[in-house]
């Protein structure tokens, strides 16, 4: 296998912007001064980016894993964090066993 110089640019080009965006989050975010709907609107974007990379697998993979998703987003209303991951995992074992 060969990797000629435009693939090699591209994807180091590519991993470059990568960290520089997220470097640049993490330098200018505290410079913000959010109130109301803007700092609601950051404050949705951690869980927003969880459902977009969770949802594909939960309703892709079988009945087990939707249904357990469905368990672990109620769960996830009342609990916190480590119960609800705890909730979550139980869920797909006892599930997937009984598939």
């Amino acid at each position: 296998m060969s990797l000629d110089a435009t693939t090699l640019f591209t994807i180091l080009g590519m991993a470059l912007v990568t960290y520089a965006t997220r470097v640049a989050g993490l330098v200018f975010a505290d410079r913000l001064a959010l109130s109301g709907r803007a700092k609601a609107a950051f404050d949705a974007i951690p869980p927003a980016v969880l459902i977009a990379v969770i949802a594909p697998t939960a309703l892709a993979t079988g009945w087990p894993e939707t249904l357990a998703a469905v368990v672990t987003a109620i769960a996830a209303l009342r609990l916190p964090l480590l119960a609800t991951i705890a909730v979550g995992v139980a869920a797909v074992v006892a599930l997937r066993a009984i598939a």
